[in-house]
């Protein structure tokens, strides 16, 4: 139902606009509303502030349309005036046209001009309305969906392209809170969330100084995608980070005895990039897949808390860049072959 506020001070116009709009007023298409001068106008606008268009005369006794439409300004930008006036008062029109008026019409009133012009405003403050849906949902889907996944759909041209994918180069990393059921057994779970909110927002601001994108949250596990530039050596100063702010962080509670730990496990190669799911539930995941991502997740688990672990052969051109202390043989779940690990100590 659209709104209409009718500003004017000659009384017999409710009738008249009553009258010629009877059948959309039944049918809850138009709800108008009467004032007769300025003043009355903006208390009416404050018992209904969802009011969507102005009707309203320029010359009235205690406030004029002029002053009104200034006020209006203030008090709602969404808010569009139509201003009713004499042919002959174009100067006052001007002005009205100044201060913002979306359109104005003529006395005495054309009442087909009058619905025209109507029409024509409300379908201009529709499209307003529509693109700050269109942004608040966008706003509110970037809080869920990485920038990085957003980019890759926008550069699609049509829903059969979102299934296609992509092979990349990168260096991917699972970073898991250690022993988090300490804290999810003792405390409340809003607590619970908010404290889990809270080490995550750590690990992220350090993963996107260096440039990654979050793939996901799993449980209490971040994943973390670097692309471009020395992704590796990015993905490994990224999670330094993490950990040495983690492990700066004191004992939660006394009660638990939780402090706040991670484990991660880094692997850097060849993935598969693109949409996994299900094109006709219309429920699909943005995520790199392969054997390099399943690398890092076995050697994510295989960590203890506080341990960064990578494979030795991608390390070696960053020796001079990082500090490593050799772990040795490690079989990893559905590996053939051993593979050599080493933990990432610090940087140099």
């Amino acid at each position: 139902m659209v709104k209409i506020l009718v500003v004017d001070d000659e009384a017999d116009l409710e009738m008249l606009i009553r009258q010629k709009f009877r059948k959309r007023i039944r049918s809850e298409e138009f709800e108008f509303y009467f004032a007769l001068n300025g003043r009355l106008a903006l208390e009416v606008l404050d018992a209904h502030p969802d009011i969507d268009v102005i009707l309203s005369d320029i010359n009235m006794p205690e406030m004029d349309g002029l002053t009104l439409l200034s006020k209006v300004k203030e008090k709602n930008s969404l808010l569009k005036t139509v201003i009713i006036s004499a042919y002959g008062d174009m100067e006052n029109i001007r002005t009205a046209m100044n201060l913002g008026a979306f359109d104005f019409i003529t006395k005495p009133v054309d009442f087909r001009d009058l619905e025209i012009t109507l029409e024509k405003t409300i379908q201009h403050i529709q499209q307003i309305k529509s693109n700050l849906r269109a942004l608040k949902e966008n706003n509110i889907l970037k809080m869920y969906v990485d920038e990085t996944v957003l980019n890759f759909m926008g550069s699609r041209e049509n829903e059969a392209s979102l299934m296609e994918n992509e092979t990349i180069q990168a260096s991917v990393c699972f970073i898991d809170l250690c022993a988090f059921t300490k804290i999810s057994e003792s405390e409340e779970p809003n607590l619970v969330v908010n404290l889990l909110n809270e080490y995550f927002d750590l690990m992220v601001k350090e993963i996107i100084e260096e440039k990654g994108s979050i793939d996901k949250f799993i449980g209490d596990a971040v994943m973390a995608v670097f692309q471009g530039e020395n992704h590796f050596e990015r993905a490994i100063r990224a999670c330094l980070a993490i950990r040495d702010k983690m492990e700066a962080i004191p004992v939660y509670s006394e009660k638990t005895n939780f402090r706040p730990r991670v484990s991660i496990g880094i692997n850097t190669g060849e993935m598969v990039s693109g949409n996994i799911g299900s094109s006709s539930l219309r429920r699909l995941d943005y995520t790199v897949i392969g054997d390099t991502v399943n690398v890092s997740s076995r050697l994510q688990t295989a960590a203890k808390p506080g341990q960064i672990l990578i494979l030795e052969s991608p390390a070696q051109h960053l020796k001079d860049k990082f500090v490593f202390e050799q772990i040795g043989e490690m079989s990893l779940k559905n590996k053939v072959r051993p593979v050599q690990v080493l933990e990432v100590i610090s940087s140099k």
